[in-house]
């Protein structure tokens, strides 16, 4: 159970400032409920649109009690019903309106992942597809795509053929070559790439080892949402440095 905030009056449309909290105090309310929690995971619901805080005039977050139990609502339906975070915060928004509405049916921990990644729909991955068909859909020659495995850009998979993913990187590096970019140039992207995933798997190393089953069931998906959070960052830097505004 939550653990309430001290001090306050009642509820109102405008709470008085004594009953709104900082972050991690919310971190401290949640974590008997939710373990797992942290305060990059509450910033990422933020940025979200699951929960909106109040800011003091220097900036920091002040959260109120409606805020922690929406916040705590919201980790339940994840943690239990495996609802993407559009689907809950669209739920959740209908509640607030007074719309009285039945809990979204449980998707799939597939589809839950897959709703966090801010990138181009995914290719079915069932059947997977074979040599010719990747470098039908790179419009590659066969000795660009073994030049692709040998700098390791992609790779088959053990029992043969090619994921969606390994599609998506192959269109990207035949993109990049008509650029001038070969894969030796990209050697620095997959260094990169790797140390953000290494980054990642740190992070996660402790749930996927928890003690409570349900925390570990959700390591993927904290590390779905790890990878999206990476992959902005890396865009906003890259889009930085060179001063332009990516579309």
């Amino acid at each position: 159970m939550l653990r309430p905030p001290t001090g306050g009056a009642g509820h109102g449309t405008a709470p008085t400032g004594d009953r709104l909290v900082s972050i991690g105090m919310v971190l401290n309310q949640l974590r008997d409920e939710f373990p797992e929690v942290t305060i990059s995971k509450i910033r990422f619901l933020e940025a979200e649109g699951l929960v909106e805080p109040r800011r003091t005039p220097s900036g920091y977050r002040k959260f109120s009690p409606e805020d922690v139990e929406r916040l705590a609502q919201v980790l339940r339906m994840q943690r239990d019903h495996y609802l993407p975070l559009k689907v809950i915060r669209e739920h959740l928004d209908a509640v607030a309106r007074g719309e009285r509405l039945p809990l979204p049916a449980q998707v799939s921990q597939r589809e839950l992942l897959g709703s966090t990644w801010d990138a181009e729909p995914e290719l079915p991955t069932a059947p997977r597809i074979g040599r010719a068909e990747l470098l039908a859909a790179t419009e590659a020659a066969d000795s660009e795509l073994a030049e692709w495995e040998s700098y390791g850009l992609i790779a088959p998979m053990a029992e043969g053929g090619y994921d969606s993913e390994t599609v998506t990187v192959a269109k990207l590096v035949a993109e990049l070559g008509r650029f001038g970019l070969e894969p030796r140039h990209l050697r620095a992207v997959k260094a990169a790439a790797d140390r953000e995933a290494g980054l990642v798997e740190q992070v996660v190393a402790p749930l996927r080892r928890h003690r409570n089953p349900q925390t570990r069931a959700h390591a993927e998906a904290a590390t779905k949402e790890l990878a999206t959070l990476c992959v902005r960052l890396h865009a906003a830097l890259v889009q930085t440095a060179l001063g332009v505004r990516l579309t």
